[in-house]
């Protein structure tokens, strides 16, 4: 067998030329280290435009091939590879990652030459970056949404098989642990089924519960939930005081059984009363998370909350450190490194506060190492990650907060009374603007050093150029967005019914592109864009993961037992908050 070798000769080696020593192991993404996607027929790649990208003539080896021959050969190699690996190789081959004839070619081959890639504006579009997270994508979630779909099909056999068992006749009532005697066993207003759940019994069920209107019940009455749903449609609360001290007394109950095994959580969830669907109080334990593939493994954050978690925020750059805000009123950071399950780090708080917030906890953004968190005390609180979570100022909103957007300069606050307030976190006296953009409650914020982008519940989306200090534009829709995401040339926005809308960005010129309908059946309550991944959460239950493009290609659905109020993406890590006291993390497996 004839011995192949590569010569790479090169006359000039400039100040980047330098190649002593062997180049250090790229394999550090999931892209590289499960198998990468299949590349082969990927078209070549049209000569460089630039001259001096061509390999010298006395080249020999690889290097005097053609140069449509070198960039097919590297359109087999991961895109990490031609990324980070072959411009240390020699300065010709680091020139293959130039070409953006190549990256779309090679998009085309991993989502098909027929789908709308990017569905924005294609001018300065980062397309090898989108080729590289799209890869790192479909490795990690195509073959988990395989897995998913088995545990799911093996979930639903079991559960069926217990209300088969139970219908029998076949399940004895359980005697409550410490029960006195004299002391009834059943809990007054609810079956059998309820009553096992109080007690712990049959862990694995998903149950729904009705009760009478009564405060110690771990139930929300007909009466109850008709004047909560009075008050409540999507995520604008009309009375958020009210609720709050109604979610107090309830939590008040939940703390005097938290020591008992199997004790009931309550989900009376605004956003899902407000999508008009019947509420229902469900008993949930940790996910049995499935089996992972090689790439992705799932872990579920120890339960230290004891209300419903909100709001969940990846910060440090890297997915290290997951913050969560609660109904329970505080918010907790989590180191996601240091032990294989996460282990908690801090509860945040003032001296002498005995919670981090006077009400529940609704949205958290970062901004280098300060953290916000916004609630419905109306109040926006800021804390130092670099001096283990102290505080580092307090701001009265005025109005319980909705969302909140940390840029650079400023931090935004979208309220429900339907103002933006912009706040200068170094000043004394923060408040710097607050404009009144809509007619009703802002639900949802983007945002860079030059516009802000808001969605509120009057259906309207709303630019506003902070250098000129003036709205440009107002589009209304048919329905509002609840969550949103800005980057590049697009703005990706969820709505109350389920339904994904794109924009494009350019100049302070917003423009509808498309909507679209992925799946979902209700509130669209958290979703992430970036150049090569989508994610999209939902109260129905569903956390969805798409290639960005038109329309959008679901790789994965990871089903919860109850609504996902919201959900963060950093360096290939998802963290979900699955409508309970716990939030799952989906993660690279090391």
């Amino acid at each position: 067998m004839s011995e192949f070798r590569v010569n790479v000769h090169e006359p000039e080696v400039g100040k980047d030329g330098d190649q002593g020593g062997p180049s250090p192991d790229p394999v550090k993404s999931p892209g590289i280290e499960a198998s990468a996607p299949d590349l082969r027929g990927l078209p070549p790649a049209g000569p460089p435009s630039s001259a001096d990208i061509s390999p010298s003539a006395e080249a020999s080896g690889l290097l005097s091939l053609p140069w449509e021959m070198v960039t097919q050969i590297a359109s087999h190699l991961p895109a990490q590879c031609v990324i980070t690996v072959l411009p240390k190789v020699c300065h010709a081959l680091g020139n293959v990652g130039k070409d953006n004839t190549a990256w779309q070619l090679r998009a085309h081959r991993l989502i098909g030459s027929r789908i709308g890639f990017p569905v924005g504006p294609k001018e300065n579009f980062d397309w090898p970056s989108a080729c590289l997270e799209m890869e790192q994508l479909i490795t990690c979630w195509t073959g988990q949404a395989q897995v998913v779909a088995i545990q799911t099909k093996e979930d639903e056999e079991a559960r069926e098989k217990v209300r088969l068992q139970e219908r029998a006749g076949l399940y004895e009532e359980p005697l409550a642990e410490g029960q006195e005697d004299g002391r009834e066993g059943d809990v007054e207003g609810v079956g059998v089924v309820a009553q096992e759940a109080a007690n712990g019994a049959d862990e694995g069920m998903d149950l729904a519960m009705e009760g009478e209107d009564d405060d110690t019940q771990p139930v929300v009455g007909g009466d109850q939930l008709a004047r909560l749903r009075e008050g409540l449609e999507g995520r604008g609360i009309d009375d958020p005081d009210a609720l709050m001290e109604e979610e107090r007394d309830h939590m008040m109950v939940f703390g005097a059984n938290e020591g008992q095994d199997g004790a009931v959580h309550h989900q009376a969830n605004p956003r899902n009363m407000g999508n008009g669907r019947q509420l229902e109080m469900e008993q949930r334990q940790p996910l049995r998370s499935p089996s992972p593939t090689p790439a992705l493994e799932c872990i579920t954050l120890p339960s230290d909350h004891i209300a419903p978690v909100n709001s969940v925020l990846l910060v440090g750059g890297e997915g290290a450190v997951c913050a969560t805000g609660s109904r329970d009123w505080n918010v907790k950071l989590w180191d996601l490194q240091t032990s294989a399950g996460g282990t908690l780090l801090h509860t945040l708080g003032g001296r002498g506060d005995f919670s981090t917030h006077r009400g529940w906890v609704w949205c958290l953004a970062s901004q280098g190492p300060l953290l916000a968190s916004g609630g419905f005390d109306s109040t926006v609180r800021l804390w130092d990650l670099q001096a283990g979570g102290a505080e580092r100022g307090l701001i009265k909103s005025g109005a319980a907060v909705h969302c909140l957007s940390f840029q650079t300069d400023v931090l935004l606050a979208g309220t429900f009374d339907r103002r933006i307030s912009m706040y200068d976190t170094r000043a004394a006296e923060p408040l710097v603007k607050s404009l009144r953009l809509h007619g009703n409650a802002v639900m949802c914020l983007a945002a860079d050093d030059k516009y802000i982008i808001s969605g509120s519940k009057d259906c309207t989306v709303v630019v506003y150029d902070r250098r000129a200090a003036k709205g440009l534009k107002k589009i209304r829709l048919g329905s509002y967005l609840l969550s949103m995401s800005y980057s590049g040339s697009e703005v990706w926005g969820g709505d109350n019914s389920g339904m994904l809308h794109s924009f494009s960005m350019q100049a302070g010129t917003l423009k509808p592109l498309s909507q679209f309908d992925v799946g979902h059946t209700a509130l669209v309550t958290g979703i992430h864009r970036s150049a090569g991944s989508l994610y999209t959460g939902s109260s129905d239950r569903t956390v969805k993961v798409h290639i960005p493009c038109a329309p959008p290609r679901t790789l994965c659905t990871l089903r919860h037992l109850a609504g996902v109020n919201g959900l963060s993406v950093e360096a290939g890590v998802l963290a979900v908050a699955p409508g309970d006291v716990n939030v799952d993390i989906w993660r690279p497996r090391k």
